[in-house]
């Protein structure tokens, strides 16, 4: 981990950091239908996915597939991307390359399994302006904070969120 990644910190500019992640969205979702099995669905999820979300200015792409072909979408993906840290877990795959603009993050998860749950979460924060007030003020308080601290503030968050 270098030294950047050691801290949360939010784009200075969270309006051009939603373009920008949309504008790599369009490319690499036509990437990805031409390299993945029929039936794949690609959405862009996280905060640039939130309209009025404060973001670090990343791009979070969610894949689901069916169980049957996760095996299958998860070799399809570790050809043209670096596994990220997050551990591997049964329905989930983590891929990243940190050399786009953004940085570009892909979850790769099995269609009803327990990681699928990242267009829930960012529907969930589009419909309630309380809990993107809420979850952007997380964001503001852990600007410039170790990035664990925010990840795992940011890991209940969710999960209440998500509860609801």
């Amino acid at each position: 981990m270098d030294a950047d990644d050691a801290l949360f910190r939010l784009a200075p500019d969270h309006h051009r950091a939603r373009a920008d992640a949309e504008q790599l969205y369009r490319s690499v979702s036509q990437r990805l239908i031409r390299l993945l099995p029929t039936g794949s669905e690609i959405m862009h999820v996280g905060a640039t996915a939130i309209a009025d979300c404060l973001t670090k200015g990343d791009l979070d792409i969610m894949v689901r597939v069916d169980a049957g072909e996760f095996d299958e979408a998860e070799l399809a993906l570790a050809s043209l991307f670096a596994r990220s840290r997050s551990d591997p877990a049964d329905g989930f795959a983590g891929f990243e390359d940190a050399s786009a603009s953004p940085h570009l993050g892909i979850q790769l998860v099995a269609r009803g399994g327990a990681f699928d749950m990242f267009e829930k979460f960012r529907d969930r924060l589009n419909a309630s302006p309380a809990l993107l007030r809420e979850y952007n003020a997380l964001k503001r308080d852990h600007d410039g904070a170790a990035m664990e601290a925010y990840r795992s503030a940011k890991d209940r968050f969710i999960a209440r969120t998500l509860r609801y």
